[in-house]
C-alpha cells in the first residue's frame, strides 16, 4: 500500500476533508497524491451516510477494489452517527437505532477491511441529562456490541469528545477497565482534549497503552471544530513528544472539514506538510 513503510508513522485523512461532490476514486487519489497513507471513512449523523451501512455486497466490493487499486486503504471509521443515536439514551427508539448502527458498522468494517471503528463518546442526546443510568446503559450496550466486534477482529475505540461524559481519557478508561477486552480501547483526540481544557500530556502519559488511534486537529478553548491548523492553541510538539516517548505508532488521522469556497486539495496537502513539520521537530518522523 502507498505511504506505508516499516517502522514509520501512518498518517491518514478524514473523509470529510473532501467535499461531497467528489466520488470515492477522486477522494482516494487526492489523499494519495497529497501524501497520506490511508483514509478514515465517515458514518456521520446524516441519513445519507448512515444508509451506507446497508450497502449491498457489490457496492462494498467496488469501494474495496478502488482502495486496493489506488493503494490507500480505509483503515479506520469515524462513527459519529451515535451522537444522534446514543446508546445510553432513555428514549428506547433512539437507543435501539444506536445499537443497530454500531452492529451494522462492525459488519461494514469487517467486509471493507477497516481495522478500527471509532465510537463517539455520547451517552445521551443533547436535550437529555446524562445520568448514572445513562452511563451504565451505555456500557452495557457497548459490551453487547463488542461481542460481535471481537468475533470479527474489529477494534472498537471510544473517542473523547466535547461533552462532560467523555471529555477526558480517564472517563473512557472506566469502560475500558470494566469491560476488560483487548477489542475495546481509546481513540484519543488531542484537539478535543485541548478544547475541553484537559492536561494533554498527562492524559496521554497515563493512558497511552490503551490508545488505538489518534485524531489530530487544531482547536481553541471551547471550540472543537473548524479551526485551521496553526490558528488554534493545540501544543502539537508537546503531544507528539509524549506519544513518541510512550512508543505510540498507531494510526494518526488529520481531522478536517471541507470548505466549498476554498481549494480543498491544497488545504489537505499543506496541512499534511504542516503536521509533518511538527512531527519532525518532535523527532517522531
Amino acid at each position: 500500500m502507498a505511504g506505508f513503510k516499516n517502522g514509520k508513522l501512518s498518517i491518514g485523512l478524514y473523509e470529510k476533508a473532501f467535499p461531497d461532490s467528489l466520488n470515492w476514486e477522486e477522494k482516494l487519489l487526492s489523499a494519495r497524491d497529497a501524501g497520506y497513507s490511508f483514509m478514515e471513512l465517515s458514518i456521520d449523523e446524516t441519513d445519507e451516510r448512515i444508509a451506507r451501512l446497508k450497502w449491498d455486497i457489490a457496492k462494498k466490493k467496488n469501494l474495496r477494489e478502488f482502495s486496493e487499486k489506488i493503494g490507500i486503504p480505509l483503515l479506520t471509521m469515524c462513527l459519529s452517527a451515535n451522537r444522534r443515536f446514543p446508546i445510553g439514551s432513555s428514549y428506547h427508539d433512539i437507543q435501539k437505532k444506536g445499537m443497530e448502527i454500531i452492529i451494522d458498522a462492525i459488519w461494514f468494517a469487517f467486509q471493507l477491511g477497516i481495522r478500527i471503528v471509532q465510537i463517539a463518546g455520547y451517552d445521551v442526546v443533547a436535550e437529555e441529562e446524562s445520568t448514572d443510568l445513562s452511563k451504565v446503559t451505555f456500557g452495557m450496550n457497548l459490551k453487547e456490541c463488542l461481542n460481535l466486534a471481537a468475533s470479527l477482529g474489529v477494534m472498537l475505540a471510544i473517542e473523547n469528545v466535547d461533552c462532560e461524559f467523555t471529555d477526558s481519557l480517564d472517563k473512557i478508561m472506566r469502560y475500558v477497565k470494566d469491560i476488560n477486552s483487548p477489542w475495546l480501547q481509546i481513540y484519543s483526540d488531542i484537539g478535543n482534549l485541548t478544547a475541553m481544557n484537559q492536561d494533554v500530556t498527562k492524559q496521554l502519559q497515563d493512558y497511552g497503552n490503551h490508545i488505538a488511534a489518534i485524531h489530530i486537529k487544531d482547536t481553541r478553548s471551547g471550540i472543537a471544530r473548524n479551526v485551521p491548523f496553526g490558528e488554534g492553541i493545540v501544543d502539537f510538539i508537546s503531544a507528539f513528544n509524549t506519544l513518541r516517548n510512550i512508543g505510540f505508532y498507531g494510526p494518526m488521522v488529520l481531522e478536517m472539514w471541507a470548505n466549498g469556497k476554498k481549494d480543498n486539495y491544497n488545504i489537505i496537502k499543506d496541512s499534511k506538510e504542516w503536521i509533518d513539520g511538527k512531527l519532525k521537530r518532535s523527532y517522531y518522523l
